[in-house]
Formats: C-alpha cells, sequence, structure tokens
C-alpha cells in the first residue's frame, strides 16, 4: 500500500505540473487579471480551452491526492509533493521559455535529495501511522489564523506593487500567500480522504458534510482560485509555483502532522531523513531571489494596479 501511495503522489505531481503549465500558456493570452474584479476574472478564464485543460488537469490531480493520503502519512507524502517542483520547472522552460537561474537548477539537485530522503524514511513505516481525521477545535485553530495571515500577505504584496520605482517583485510573496490558502486546503483534503467509506456512502456523505472539510475545500477553492491565477499571470510560473508549492507542503506537514496526530518515525535514521528531506524543502525556499531578474519575465505595466511611469522630457532644460 506504501508503494501505491508514493506512486499516486508521483502521479499527482506529474498532472499539477501539467495543469500549472497549460493554465499558465493560457493566461499569457489573457486580458490582465484583477482580484478586485473575480467575476470578470472567471469569466475570462472560462472562455479559455486552454485553461480549461489545465483544470481539468489540476482536478485529477486533486484526485490522486486524495489516494495518497488514504496510504501515506501526511508528512511523507509532502516530501513526494514536492519532487513536482523538478518537472514544472523543466516543463516551464520547455514550454513557457522561462529561464531558470544558476541557483534555481541548484534548488532542483536539492529537491531530488529530499525526496530520495522521505522516500526512503518510508521503509519499514506501517498503514497505522495514517490516521483519518482531525479534532475539529484543533483544526480550525491552525485554518482560520493561517487563512487571514494569507489573505493579508497577498493584500500587503498588492499593496507594495502599486508603489512606483520598484524593481518587479518575482512572486515570492504572492506564493507564500496563496501556499498558506493551499495548505488549509490540502489539511481539508487529507480530512475529506478520511471520511470517504464505499462500504457507507450514506454515512460518509453525512459525516462529511457535518465536518469543516468541505466548506474549507469550498473557501480555499474560491479565493485561491482567483488569487493565484492573478499571481501567476504577473509572475513566471517556474518560480511562484515552486515557492507556492514549498510552503504548502512544509505548512501541511508542520500542521498536519500535529493536528490529526500522526507519529513520526521512532528509528532514529528514519526521522533523520524525514525532517531533513522536509528541511531540504525549506532550505529551497530560502534560496529562491526575492526579485526577477529574469529577461522572459512580463514587464511592470501588465501588473493591473501599476501605473506607468511618467516619460522623461525630451529636452535637458526644466518644463
Amino acid at each position: 500500500m506504501l508503494w501505491w501511495g508514493v506512486a499516486s503522489a508521483l502521479l499527482a505531481n506529474v498532472l499539477y505540473s501539467t495543469g500549472f503549465v497549460l493554465e499558465k500558456r493560457a493566461l499569457s493570452g489573457l486580458p490582465a487579471l484583477s482580484t478586485r474584479q473575480p467575476a470578470r476574472l472567471v469569466r475570462h478564464l472560462l472562455s479559455s480551452p486552454l485553461w480549461l485543460g489545465g483544470s481539468l488537469a489540476l482536478a485529477a490531480g486533486f484526485a490522486a491526492q486524495l489516494a495518497v493520503y488514504r496510504t501515506l502519512p501526511i508528512a511523507a507524502a509532502q516530501g513526494i509533493f514536492v519532487s513536482g517542483l523538478v518537472l514544472l520547472l523543466l516543463l516551464s522552460s520547455v514550454f513557457l521559455g522561462e529561464r531558470t537561474s544558476g541557483r534555481e537548477r541548484r534548488g532542483i539537485l536539492a529537491i531530488l535529495l529530499a525526496l530520495g530522503m522521505v522516500v526512503g524514511s518510508l521503509q519499514g513505516s506501517g498503514a497505522s501511522t495514517v490516521t483519518r481525521t482531525a479534532p475539529t477545535g484543533t483544526l480550525l485553530a491552525i485554518a482560520l489564523p493561517s487563512l487571514a495571515a494569507g489573505l493579508w500577505l497577498y493584500g500587503s504584496a498588492e499593496r507594495r506593487a502599486k508603489r512606483r520605482h520598484r524593481q518587479p517583485s518575482s512572486g515570492v510573496p504572492y506564493g507564500v500567500a496563496v501556499g498558506l490558502l493551499y495548505g488549509v486546503s490540502s489539511l481539508a483534503i487529507k480530512g475529506v480522504s478520511g471520511l470517504l467509506d464505499a462500504r457507507d456512502p450514506a454515512g460518509a456523505v453525512r459525516a462529511l458534510f457535518t465536518s469543516p472539510y468541505p466548506y474549507l475545500l469550498l473557501f480555499t477553492g474560491a479565493v485561491g482560485l482567483v488569487l493565484s491565477q492573478t499571481a501567476l499571470q504577473r509572475c513566471r510560473a517556474s518560480l511562484i509555483v515552486p515557492v507556492c508549492t514549498t510552503v504548502t507542503c512544509v505548512f501541511t506537514a508542520a500542521c498536519g502532522t500535529v493536528a490529526f496526530g500522526e507519529p513520526l518515525p521512532a528509528d532514529p535514521l528514519r526521522l533523520a531523513l524525514r525532517l531533513g528531506g522536509t528541511a531540504m524543502a525549506v532550505l529551497v525556499l530560502l534560496a529562491l531571489p526575492r526579485q526577477d531578474t529574469d529577461a522572459s519575465a512580463p514587464p511592470p505595466e501588465q501588473h493591473p494596479a501599476s501605473e506607468p511611469e511618467p516619460s522623461a522630457p525630451s529636452q535637458g532644460a526644466d518644463p
């Protein structure tokens, strides 16, 4: 069962990476999106067949993620999900023409090492380490402040982007903000997977809708759609998606282990591999540049909230 979970996680990585690249390709041909006009944003997205194709790939990745959480401890699953960054960077380079820096390429090597460490920590793990649900109070005590922090951070990044004479942001603040929202969403997905029971469908539906999981999914899905697509249009997919994914995975591993009460490996070697793989993911996030110097990044004028710089006088004399 463990290796079935690993295979499902790797499949989810392929689907998520493909979906993000398709959405980014679609967004490059759409008018500038704004979080202040969510209805207009959704209308533009639904009018793009390419974007719809990317969304279907992401939905299939969501289904694979449900299978992962039924078979793997939540911390181990996040270590494997982070490995999807490697495929995402490769796809964005080939299909989007986004160049990666030397620092980002070193991050790929670190992610590959982290993947090997986390998978190695699964050796000897039993299915008993996978819990199904979390206490509602504990879950909400983690989820609500995290959602508030994500929304505040995104709004703060929007306000800073309006200032003139700023170098274009690499998208790190946007990625961290959306990553917090998707981290809460990941906890909700974990909870939904634990309540699914083919032997008692009626009981599973009743338990599902009396839990906070579907409502957290609805909120993070709707708000995350508006925020993530706006940020993805403005910034390089090869940078914002890795930041978002890393924050989501680290948040889910740390907070999910507490919320769901899943024990870490008792064996010192496997514990070191599990924690070391997670720490490697954090180092990748810290190594990413905060400002975008890539030539393929969108110009500042693409930001709908930014005002164009006043043109300099053609003559040297004061007006």
